[in-house]
């Protein structure tokens, strides 16, 4: 029952933690958190909870950067408006 209250107590706070961030903060977050999630279970099935903690770190680090590699910000093109309404993408200045 504690580690139930426990798990739903540390989910909280990693939501709360990513609520201030930008778009792109907050999905370079959520694919480090999913890398996490998978990277734990995959090492808790193999070699219980020592693999658990391994996967999690590893499938942490590895999310993060497949989602800061992801972020349509990283490419260099910003996309702006004219006057007229037109959206376009050109290099950021």
């Amino acid at each position: 029952m504690l580690k139930s209250l426990s798990t739903i107590a540390v989910a909280g706070l990693l939501a709360l933690s990513v609520a201030g961030c930008t778009t792109s903060d907050q999905r370079v977050a959520g694919y480090g958190v999913g890398g996490a999630a998978l990277g734990a279970l995959a090492g808790g099935a193999i070699d219980g909870g020592r693999g658990a903690l391994a996967g999690a770190a590893i499938g942490g680090a590895g999310g993060a950067l497949v989602g800061a590699a992801t972020n349509p910000r990283s490419s260099g093109y910003c996309t702006y408006q004219n006057r007229y309404g037109e959206r376009y993408r050109a290099p950021c200045r």
